[in-house]
């Protein structure tokens, strides 16, 4: 990978963490928050301050280890090679699934101008399934390539959403946030359901740490592009929220599939929604090149430490895994195929769901990776992590354990058991890792 070696800046990291966190879950979240009214609110400040703890874990892992492969590099350095693995497999099943869940976006904000892809699920389909294959040719093209596309979406997706941000200030109307909890359940068990759900929206948070091998200074630009990029997005995401549910009513926004671009219609008319539409669409497709550019990265990494099949180990001659990226891009494209009878709002909410559990898997590994990389080599006075380290770890652990609480049983049942699938895989590679190792004696 020569050629493509120390490309992304911190401009591309940036972009990287900003672009893959902002993109189908803002645009599509207020609708499934909608049921919840204010207690969403209070769902994405919990959600903030546990996304900004693990953007300061993975801050401090990536001036620590700069490896390709960003959680499962730290996990598998500081747990082994099965918690490496393990780790591995959830990150990967979290991102080919994040990849549905961001093509479905781009085909419920596509649908504003064609509604038909709303009510036929064929032509649904059909275009979710053009996006995800359109990046991934973009992506077999070059790390370099995909880190412009990703730079020129993020600074473009920006602009639909600062609008949404000044329309709720210049029309806002405190009627929409009340009551607070609307629902049959506690004010608790409804902010732990927000927090599940917007927590999606962050999922990416660590993503300047995947593709580590390729980023210029990756002990100084990495954390700095994490934690810069989280807080951004955590502004961002909470004024456009309090916004749109100042703009439409709860029951008009519960059932919108397009409710930013619903909300701009209402004050500036059908110009004002078809622009943030355009910038909607133009936010997923960002946001699906940088889950695919990942999607790559991770079992490629992976597979060169011997942790995944060596096949995955083999790239293109523009220096990317090429294999990994079609794998990925064809288990994404089953998951929306098996998923597209349900409504486009339904369909984006259990997979986001499940797409989110299996990034909390790493995530939790990850929370104390630091303690653990210090004792597994042999606890050096000179490197022994403060309290900030113990701290911070332990609030992340906590926090992503109380994400995965608040996912559900049906999500956490189906998640379970993705993760499990993963064990006859492990044992099967080390043992025709064994079988080659002997035939070379």
């Amino acid at each position: 990978m020569a050629a493509a070696a120390r490309s992304l800046g911190l401009w591309g990291c940036a972009a990287l963490v900003i672009g893959n966190m902002i993109g189908s879950g803002i645009f599509l979240l207020p609708a499934t928050l909608a049921p919840f009214g204010s207690l969403s609110i209070i769902g994405w400040i919990a959600t903030s301050a546990g996304a900004i703890c693990l953007a300061l874990v993975f801050g401090r892992l990536a001036r620590n280890c700069t490896r390709t492969g960003g959680p499962y590099a730290y996990t598998r350095e500081g747990y082994g090679d099965f918690a490496g693995f393990i780790v591995a497999w959830g990150y990967w099943i979290a991102l080919w699934s994040g990849n549905a869940a961001v093509a479905v976006a781009f085909v419920s904000y596509a649908a504003y101008f064609f509604p038909m892809l709303a009510s036929n699920n064929v032509a649904g389909l059909t275009l979710a399934l053009f996006a995800i294959w359109a990046v991934t040719i973009v992506n077999i093209r070059g790390v370099q390539g995909a880190g412009r596309l990703q730079i020129i979406t993020t600074v473009l997706k920006i602009f639909p959403l600062l609008l949404i941000v000044l329309l709720g200030f210049r029309y806002f109307d405190s009627s929409g946030l009340t009551p607070i909890n609307p629902t049959n359940q506690s004010s608790l068990s409804g902010i732990v359901a927000c927090a599940a759900l917007t927590l999606w929206a962050f999922i990416g948070l660590e993503s300047a740490t995947v593709p580590a091998g390729d980023v210029v200074n990756p002990s100084k630009t990495i954390p700095v592009a994490t934690i810069v990029g989280v807080a951004f997005s955590a502004v961002i995401y909470i004024a456009v929220t309090v916004s749109v549910f100042s703009i439409m009513s709860p029951h008009d926004l519960a059932h919108s599939t397009a409710p930013l671009a619903d909300a701009a219609s209402l004050k500036l008319g059908a110009i004002g929604g078809a622009v943030i539409a355009v910038g909607a669409c133009i936010s997923t497709f960002g946001t699906l090149n940088g889950f695919t550019l990942l999607s790559g990265q991770v079992p490629y990494g992976a597979a060169q430490d011997g942790i995944f099949p060596r096949w995955f180990d083999h790239t293109s001659t523009h220096g990317t895994p090429t294999r990994a990226l079609v794998v990925s891009n064809i288990l994404a494209s089953l998951l929306i195929a098996m998923n597209f009878t349900k409504g486009l709002v339904d369909q984006f909410t259990f997979i986001i769901l499940l797409a989110t559990l299996a990034t909390l898997v790493p995530y939790l590994f990850c929370a104390l990776a630091e303690i653990m990389i210090w004792l597994r080599s042999g606890g050096d006075k000179l490197t022994k992590p403060g309290m900030p380290a113990i701290i911070l770890g332990g609030l992340a652990f906590f926090y992503s354990l109380w994400a995965i609480y608040g996912a559900g049983k049906e999500v956490v049942f189906y998640g379970f058991l993705l993760l499990l699938l993963g064990i006859p895989i492990h044992v099967a590679i080390k043992w025709f890792s064994r079988k080659n190792t002997l035939a070379k004696l």
